[in-house]
């Protein structure tokens, strides 16, 4: 039976509508991946364009603003009364301020869509990264430079695995325990 199996493939395979199957396929995967990696590093459409080089500028810390980082395991994304809090002493008109007075006034939280993610199997905490003294541009890229947070191209484990080898320099220690699977996944 094995063999009349091997058989009817291979004359399966000598057909050139079959080729033309597989071919279809296999560039069908691959431009799939390629999509979801492209989709993957486009800046997000954000309920308000937050204008992050306006803030930085004013003198405004990432921590102001994203308190989870040095706290928990994700950085957390401020809500309108924050927001509101500064902002409900500008006079200034514009129309991301009348989004978020709709917000504020609607008492619905802000939907913002997160840039920075990792998959559901890395458990990425931001506090060992600060307390090391590691800036949030670091991983985040320039910021300040910024309006609206754009995914950083190449942010991926190996980007990590990179760091934490070049961090650990010539101490053992370290480099075992940064390069550990257990480190990141859990």
């Amino acid at each position: 039976m094995g063999n009349k199996l091997k058989e009817l493939v291979k004359e399966l395979i000598k057909q050139p509508i079959t080729r033309v199957i597989i071919i279809i396929a296999v560039l069908s995967v691959f431009g799939s991946a390629g999509w979801v990696l492209a989709k993957t590093q486009q800046v997000p459409e954000q309920p308000i364009e937050f204008p992050h080089n306006r803030h930085v500028a004013l003198g405004v810390q990432c921590l102001y603003c994203h308190p989870g980082a040095w706290k928990s395991e994700t950085a957390g994304i401020p809500t309108q009364n924050k927001c509101w809090g500064c902002h409900q002493q500008i006079t200034k008109e514009s129309e991301q301020l009348d989004i978020l007075k709709e917000f504020v006034k609607s008492g619905e939280p802000i939907q913002w869509v997160p840039v920075a993610i990792v998959p559901d199997f890395v458990k990425f905490n931001h506090r060992p990264h600060i307390a090391y003294g590691l800036n949030c541009e670091t991983c985040h890229g320039e910021i300040g430079e910024m309006t609206v947070a754009e995914p950083q191209p190449g942010f991926n484990m190996g980007w990590c695995l990179n760091c934490h080898i070049q961090e650990s320099g010539d101490n053992q220690e370290m480099f075992t325990k940064l390069t550990d699977c257990y480190t990141c996944h859990h």
